[in-house]
């Protein structure tokens, strides 16, 4: 395999960018990991990093922050291959789409297109024209609002944000769950003085373990590749997070939606649908796309489809092939930490057992930050762990 293009991962102080970094260095490409401070991004101490650089702050000081990547680009013999680690890396780089994609290789070849994937009512519109099934959302514009929410909504219903960033690191929550009137009404008012956009949502009955995602790998053509399937088992937050243990089972239903979607809207790269399957209809609802590199990565990888290497060697003229896993391995990929959080929560709510939980911790899985062959990284999170012990307590 040639390595002559660089690997630039974008963010280091999560599993996300520390999961790349060991899919591409372990090939032996040349990976650089990118972030503001060296305090907490623990991805820097893996042994498969090649270079480390300090950059400008992403957010706080985007215009810098691109003249930087562009700057270093420049000083390279061959352009760069460019792996966002989360949504504003992803809304940066479409942000300073033209200039970047003059000096590194990345999948997307449309500015807008992974801006409007990330807007929730964009990509809803764009399920719609598609013939696939989204949760119903009303806008906050709608000047019968609250009669809408009660006759066709009912409680509990959403209130989910159209740009998950910014909402997240304002209110350190994914979404608001409505229970009534006067909860809908003190929400909106909190995100209307945040000035942050959102829509009031079906919510999809369901436990947690009724959300799956579609995860392929679409090439430059927009035609799918590779893909395989997961069904959540835990989030954090609970009922509404992230995947804190989710395991690899196959479900051919989301394949037969997901593959004329994602080829239908000219997708190009690693995506994955989430769904959510209604515990009374069956039917199963998009709820989102992720544009960058799943937190599961890690299991993808071992099981056998390493997205950060396939859009590697394909951006760089290699050849990729095809491949699908249509069986149900039941591995899983299990992030500790947090689900030690989440556990605490589905105890204290009895949505879940000691004992169903315990069940699974004899599962064949992959952790999301130690590693035996690699474990300077897992040692540095820990010292991250016990500083924010520390600072609890003193």
């Amino acid at each position: 395999m040639k390595t002559d293009h660089k690997a630039v991962v974008l963010g280091c102080n999560y599993y996300i960018g520390l999961s790349i970094i060991r899919c591409l260095g372990q090939q032996g490409i040349h990976v650089t990991g990118v972030h503001y401070q060296e305090e907490g991004a623990y991805a820097f101490k893996s042994k498969y990093l090649s270079e480390r650089v300090i950059a400008p702050h992403h957010e706080k000081e985007a215009e810098q922050f691109k003249n930087f990547l562009i700057a270093y680009a420049k000083k390279q013999t061959h352009k760069p291959v460019l792996y966002p680690t989360a949504d504003p890396f992803v809304l940066l780089i479409d942000k300073y789409f033209d200039e970047l994609k003059e000096y590194y290789l990345f999948n997307q070849t449309q500015k807008g297109f992974w801006s409007d994937i990330i807007d929730k009512d964009k990509l809803y519109l764009l399920a719609a024209e598609h013939n696939v099934r989204v949760p119903k959302s009303f806008s906050t514009d709608d000047e019968h609002l609250i009669e809408k929410v009660e006759s066709e909504l009912g409680y509990p219903c959403i209130i989910k944000p159209f740009d998950s960033s910014t909402f997240v690191s304002t209110f350190r929550r994914k979404l608001f769950k409505i229970n009534n009137r006067e909860e809908l009404l003190e929400k909106l008012e909190a995100v209307k003085e945040k000035n942050i956009d959102v829509a009031v949502q079906q919510l999809i009955q369901g436990f947690d373990d009724h959300m799956y995602t579609f995860d392929a790998y679409l090439n430059q053509d927009a035609k799918v590749t590779h893909w395989l399937t997961a069904q959540k088992q835990r989030q954090y937050p609970i009922n509404f997070g992230a995947s804190v243990y989710i395991k690899q089972t196959h479900v051919p239903e989301l394949a037969e939606i997901g593959i004329p979607f994602l080829e239908g809207i000219g997708y190009k790269g690693f995506a994955e649908i989430e769904f959510k399957k209604d515990e009374q209809t069956g039917e199963y609802y998009l709820i989102e796309i992720n544009a960058r590199t799943t937190n599961f990565n890690q299991m993808l990888a071992e099981l056998g489809f390493n997205m950060p290497l396939l859009a590697y060697k394909e951006l760089t003229g290699q050849p990729i092939g095809e491949q699908t896993l249509e069986e149900t391995t039941g591995y899983g990929f299990h992030y500790m930490y947090e689900d030690l959080h989440a556990t605490r929560a589905y105890l204290a709510s009895k949505q879940l057992s000691v004992g169903q939980i315990a069940k699974t911790y004899t599962d064949k899985r992959v952790g999301a930050i130690w590693d035996r062959k690699d474990p300077r990284p897992g040692f540095a999170y820990l010292g991250v762990l016990l500083g924010k012990v520390k600072k609890k307590l003193f």
